[in-house]
């Protein structure tokens, strides 16, 4: 049986004595103390639930993506063949919004899968923050009093859209709390962890973290309801209101960049959001440079287009025809080799989608690379984990993330055709 005793748990044992009679004279027992094992059950349990839901999220969105890539890439298309002034552009506009919200939605599952797209870079996470505060201020109702304070820290390695992501929806999730009104303050410190900061954070080492905190003075959480709050699809707003992935994808984020979060709440008192992110001692990457002339995204060179999807297939080549490129196309990896080996002429790209049956898209830029080695490749995918894609390639490999609009595709196909 389990005893409980303040904030530890024990496993105990009972056993009676007796005498030479067999009558039983006593109880001898043995307690030990398994607070720890849970803990790590629980953890363990909590890792479990976010692998499943990173591999429904992974399984899904190659497919999903796929689909998105057709619905925006040709409502683009249509949009740009009416009139200025005809009113079917507005609901064309329409139909891409919603597009681009599915699109979110699954990113928002493969962040809390921790296999979300990242582009981490050195960043202050107080320009990020400064960057966003008009947003971030406009998000919260007059009622509410809204400090931000951010104190001097250190660089961290991140992607600054998912950064800007997790503040944001921290902050929705305050404004929700603060109906009535009250205070809520974002902050960010540095600290030093010398050591694994009790059961609350079991798994944040030792060493220098930028602190994010969110603190609101709201309705609180019960601890149901704070033991719940990072799950996927779990939210307290009424059925419509919202899609429950908002809290659970800066969980992912926050975990995928090497961090911690950890939530602490009452009822009628308010509730505290601390995220550790591990500082680096390096400069911070420089920003994009603005005002650079905007290249011509059309060409004349000849592309072999390898996607397994029909619709998409067409769309890319459409556009890519339609902006004076040569085209060719192929269903799966084994009929792209056959139309590399039959073609006399120059490939000057090879654009191929990654997750293809049989052959995937890493095996067959090898495998075509070998035989016209002056061919440069650029992937397109669905579903862009880091790993398997990044690790494997050279960095001068692009990468094309679905759903793509049609200027983001040129612009691709440019950069990757343009490379020294």
């Amino acid at each position: 049986m389990e005893l409980g005793f303040a904030d530890r748990v024990f496993d105990a044992w009972f056993s009676p004595t007796r005498n030479s009679q067999g009558t039983v004279t006593g109880v001898i027992g043995v307690a030990g103390d398994v607070t720890e094992r849970q803990l790590l059950q629980h953890r363990l349990h909590e890792v479990e639930k976010v692998e499943a839901v990173g591999q429904l999220a992974g399984g899904i969105a190659h497919d999903f993506n796929n689909q998105l890539t057709a619905i925006l890439g040709y409502t683009e298309l249509v949009e740009r063949s009416f009139d200025a002034n005809d009113p079917r552009r507005e609901d064309l506009r329409e139909i891409a919004k919603a597009g681009r919200r599915a699109a979110t939605l699954t990113e928002q599952l493969l962040a809390y899968g921790r296999r979300q797209p990242r582009r981490p870079k050195v960043i202050d996470v107080n320009s990020v923050i400064k960057g966003i505060e008009p947003l971030l201020r406009r998000s919260v109702p007059e009622s509410v009093l809204f400090r931000i304070s951010l104190d001097h820290i250190e660089p961290i390695r991140a992607d600054p859209v998912q950064i800007e992501q997790v503040v944001l929806n921290l902050v929705l999730n305050a404004k929700n709390a603060l109906a009535a009104g009250g205070r809520l303050t974002l902050s960010t410190a540095l600290s030093d962890v010398d050591r694994p900061e009790g059961a609350r954070t079991p798994d944040l080492p030792p060493g220098r973290y930028v602190v994010i905190s969110l603190t609101d003075t709201g309705v609180g959480m019960d601890e149901a309801t704070r033991s719940r709050v990072f799950e996927p699809f779990f939210t307290t707003k009424d059925l419509g209101k919202g899609t429950g992935l908002g809290m659970a994808s800066a969980y992912g984020i926050v975990r995928q960049s090497g961090g911690h979060i950890l939530v602490t709440s009452e009822v009628e008192r308010g509730t505290t959001f601390t995220i550790h992110l591990p500082a680096v001692s390096e400069a911070l990457d420089a920003a994009p440079t603005e005002g650079l002339p905007t290249p011509s995204l059309g060409g004349s060179e000849t592309i072999l287009v390898v996607e397994d999807d029909p619709t998409v297939r067409g769309l890319t080549s459409d556009i890519l025809i339609d902006h004076g490129y040569e085209v060719l196309v192929a269903r799966h990896s084994r009929n792209a080799l056959e139309v590399g080996t039959s073609h006399a002429g120059t490939i000057d790209l090879l654009l191929t989608d990654i997750v293809m049956p049989g052959m995937n898209g890493r095996e067959l830029a090898k495998n075509f690379q070998d035989s016209r080695p002056t061919t440069r490749v650029m992937f397109m995918t669905g579903y862009a984990h880091d790993d398997p894609v990044r690790s494997t390639q050279p960095e001068s490999n692009q990468l094309l993330e679905k759903p793509f609009a049609p200027r983001g595709l040129l612009r691709k196909v440019r950069e990757a055709l343009d490379q020294s």
